[in-house]
């Protein structure tokens, strides 16, 4: 064996080894990057409103095509002077995208929001106990319960159970800005139609978005960030509880990329408050969400759980999101 056999082997060997641990410079455009989390905002009223999701700021491949799909169950607890919120709420979207060249993308998406018991209030109290945090009033009722309570502005709502919440349409497109190796920022734009024809949380509204996504890369890492306007025109929600017409949102995300297969990701949201009605409700929604990926040839599935923090009394408790995504 020559001097070059003997290299080409040893070359061979060494890729074999890495192969079958974590990927390697050449692996890593095998599998597809599927960007942030395909999350939506879970504070009450913004998860029934259109809100800006944290998006890739690069480009896809183009004529990339991809469907999903989603399911997401959450918790609902507030508890103030000012107003009550104890139920569950529970989403189903599916929805594709379509990058039409280097520059254009369009999406599609439709949600189906609805109350049902999917027993979370038992997990958050064990939660809650485990880490030493207040249960907020938790323990004093019942659980699996389905009520709202505002008096100043007469809505009381109880056992909805089983009820619509929302039925939306969004329509969203970006367009590139600016892309290299390592940056990649786009600006978009979201038409929303959320209809819902009967029962108590009837509704007909018209709701339009913009938003800037900035997103920067290095071997294994990602990083992206999101800055959104959303305009409504319905000034109340509820019937009677008056809603701001403009809100600000912010989001900012990490993703390590484990091994050509697995993701780890890590994301921060920020929502204005939707409404000066009450004090809780005024002041912005933290969330903190935690995600996995496990991407294949031509998909990759997903799953990640969030939480609300600083204020316990505007966004939900927890929620758990699974999705689906496939390209072609």
């Amino acid at each position: 064996m020559n001097t070059r056999s003997i290299t080409l082997y040893t070359l061979s060997g060494v890729s074999a080894l890495f192969g079958s641990g974590y990927a390697t410079a050449d692996s890593i455009t095998r599998f597809d990057d599927y960007g942030p989390l395909r999350t939506y905002a879970q504070s009450p009223i913004q998860s029934n409103s259109l809100t800006p999701l944290v998006r890739s700021g690069f480009s896809y491949q183009p004529g990339t095509v991809e469907v999903y799909t989603t399911g997401t169950i959450a918790s609902v607890w507030a508890h103030t002077d000012e107003y009550n919120a104890d139920y569950y709420q529970n989403a189903i979207s599916v929805g594709g995208q379509w990058q039409i060249n280097s520059k254009w993308l369009v999406e599609l998406d439709y949600t189906y929001r609805f109350s049902a018991n999917n027993h979370l209030d038992s997990l958050t109290s064990a939660f809650h106990d485990v880490f030493g945090i207040s249960q907020n009033g938790r323990d004093e009722v019942d659980k699996h319960s389905f009520d709202i309570s505002v008096p100043q502005y007469g809505v009381e709502i109880h056992d909805f159970n089983r009820e619509t919440l929302g039925s939306a349409l969004t329509f969203y497109t970006s367009y590139q800005l600016l892309e290299t190796k390592r940056h990649g920022l786009s600006i978009g734009g979201s038409l929303y139609y959320n209809y819902v024809p009967s029962g108590p949380f009837a509704t007909s509204n018209f709701e339009q978005a913009l938003q800037l996504n900035y997103s920067y890369r290095r071997d294994r890492h990602m990083f992206y960030s999101m800055l959104g306007l959303s305009y409504r025109n319905d000034d109340e929600v509820l019937g009677n509880i008056p809603y701001n017409s403009v809100a600000l949102s912010f989001g900012a995300g990490y993703q390590f990329q484990l091994t050509e297969k697995h993701r780890l990701l890590a994301e921060y949201h920020i929502y204005e408050g939707a409404t000066d009605a009450a004090s809780d409700l005024s002041k912005p929604s933290n969330e903190i969400l935690l995600g996995y990926r496990y991407h294949m040839k031509r998909s990759a599935i997903e799953f990640s759980m969030i939480e609300n923090v600083f204020n316990m009394d505007n966004s939900t408790d927890i929620a758990f999101t699974l999705g689906y995504r496939h390209r072609f």
